[in-house]
């Protein structure tokens, strides 16, 4: 799928253009060039929001045969970042799970030790940038007080989901 981002132009009429959101004549003087094709300044307007795009020497969007505003292109097709969990990118309209600095798919946002779904009012744990739900956040400190297991890093912290 093709991404076009542009700039609006202005031209000087320079003869009878038809409108190509309206397909009316362009009677005006000057007229409204943006994707190779002529618009009256009110037909120039954005799939989503219905904001205009006319103003000369803004940017505007097109992919998908939609006409985009800034915008609206970020929210459908720009992204949030990174699931910290699974590490696939995460589209910017999708919901997302924040944990510190963090940031969850809603279905990756689940202990990476035993994958327990975290509920309302559950404590759960960041060590070394991963989820840890209660249960596994104490075996790992019984392993860490044994000799087992690492060492204890002190900026691990118990958050509460709310």
């Amino acid at each position: 799928m093709q991404i076009s981002q542009e700039a609006v132009g202005l031209e000087m009429s320079g003869g009878r253009q038809e409108c190509s959101g309206c397909k009316k004549s362009i009677t005006d003087r000057y007229l409204l060039k943006a994707l190779d094709q002529y618009w009256h300044e009110d037909c120039l307007k954005c799939s989503c929001c219905d904001c205009r795009l006319g103003e000369v020497g803004s940017t505007l969007f097109s992919k998908a045969n939609l006409l985009l505003c800034r915008r609206d292109y970020l929210r459908l097709f720009g992204t949030t970042g990174y699931c910290s969990a699974c590490t696939k990118m995460i589209p910017a309209f999708e919901m997302v799970m924040r944990a510190k600095s963090n940031v969850y798919h809603l279905e990756c946002f689940a202990c990476q030790q035993c994958n327990h779904r975290f509920c309302v009012g559950d404590r759960f744990y960041l060590c070394d940038n991963k989820i840890l739900c209660e249960y596994d956040y104490e075996e790992r400190m019984d392993a860490i007080i044994k000799g087992k297991y690492g060492i204890l890093y002190k900026d691990e912290q118990c958050l509460r989901l709310q």
